[in-house]
């Protein structure tokens, strides 16, 4: 059995200590003075609160959420809370996002610390999408066909903020996790001869190629280049159209990691996160969701051994507790921490949960009413594809 300890750069540290909003009365508390104001405050305020906790959550935080998972299952738990009054999102911001829009009307989500973001998720703006989506209807690609076909659905991954959501739910895409990616792009293919695919290119590709769409049917759409710097001629014999966008953590993940990591361990079993790149997944044994990462680890016969390519909390996680007699051990020996993750912490937990006691509200999270709508339809087409 092994764990790994997250190393932060001063880098890192400086820029977790410059977001805390937080009042100086809640900084240096003892962990156990924490989590005992922390239970008191969610006695007091009863099934009126719920509290999400995403897997790349640290273990003090994540251990008070009613509800754990990948944000496909957290976005399915909002409906069954509907007395709680208030949904504490123990995630990112496009995360509590969703839960905005999916929640009920008396429904407040909140987000401990708005700095807790994603790297992926800003790595697609508004303006560049519809600049892409002019630019595919100018080259004939995007329109719909005579037989009712489209010409490319959009889909975004939920790594990404609301008004994206809107733009392809309006435009008749969806939205799809890393747990249905795969049945999303069926379900995409069945109405439209492409798949424009955002922001994580290496989620479509990996997905995609799974499903048999040959790599030189896939091209990347770079936001920044005129006309996404595709070739035109290139652009209309593609299948996947995938946006140039990456996860910080899982793209840290390589072949050479692999390789070390099995002659370290021999007969290691390596699974990834298919938001790593394609050579990493092609090298692994197996890739999927976390969902799929746990269930793949805790269900494999006692004494196994696993290297993780994943975000390096849940990776602790399956070491000590959820798979406890089998040996687990990051890819990366150093440990992949997702730092805007890990901003969320029992500090900021503490102090939204008493300020809720006292009927005060900090950090609601909003969607506007004019992008509420479209975003509501992508994510319903979400939860609807089996």
């Amino acid at each position: 059995m092994s764990s790994i300890i997250p190393l932060l750069t001063e880098v890192e540290k400086a820029g977790i200590a410059e977001r805390q909003a937080l009042p100086e009365r809640y900084l240096g508390l003892p962990d156990a003075e924490m989590d005992a104001r922390i239970t008191a405050a969610r006695g007091k305020l009863g099934n009126r609160l719920v509290i999400l906790g995403h897997h790349y959550q640290r273990d003090e935080v994540i251990k008070f959420a009613d509800y754990t998972g990948d944000s496909f299952r957290l976005a399915r738990q909002i409906a069954n809370r509907p007395e709680a009054a208030y949904i504490v999102f123990c995630g990112v911001h496009f995360m509590a996002e969703s839960a905005d829009v999916l929640c009920a009307p008396h429904q407040q989500v909140i987000l401990p610390d708005l700095a807790a973001g994603c790297s992926m998720a800003d790595m697609a703006e508004p303006d560049q999408l519809e600049s892409c989506w002019e630019a595919l209807n100018q080259m004939g690609v995007a329109p719909r066909r005579s037989s009712g076909q489209a010409g490319v659905v959009p889909v975004t991954y939920i790594n990404s903020a609301a008004s994206i959501k809107a733009f392809v739910g309006e435009r008749g895409g969806t939205v799809c996790t890393s747990s249905n990616a795969a049945a999303t792009l069926k379900w995409a293919f069945e109405r439209g001869e492409k798949v424009l695919f955002l922001p994580d290119q290496h989620l479509g590709r990996n997905t995609a190629y799974k499903l048999g769409i040959p790599l030189d049917e896939m091209v990347v759409w770079d936001p920044n280049e005129i006309v996404g710097g595709v070739d035109p001629d290139q652009l209309k014999r593609a299948k996947m159209i995938l946006w140039k966008g990456h996860c910080s953590v899982h793209t840290r993940f390589t072949v050479q990691q692999i390789e070390a990591i099995r002659r370290q361990h021999p007969g290691v079993r390596v699974i990834v996160h298919p938001e790593v790149p394609w050579d990493v997944v092609q090298a692994a044994d197996d890739s999927g969701s976390t969902e799929h990462i746990i269930k793949t680890v805790t269900n494999s016969p006692q004494g196994s051994v696993w290297a993780v390519g994943t975000e390096v909390h849940l990776v602790n996680r399956l070491a000590t507790d959820l798979a406890p007699d089998r040996t687990v051990v990051s890819l990366d020996r150093f440990g992949c921490l997702c730092s805007t993750m890990f901003r969320v912490s029992p500090n900021h937990l503490l102090w939204i949960l008493e300020e809720l006691v006292e009927g005060r509200v900090h950090n609601r999270i909003t969607v506007s009413d004019d992008q509420k709508h479209w975003t509501r339809v992508a994510l319903d087409r979400m939860l609807s594809i089996r």
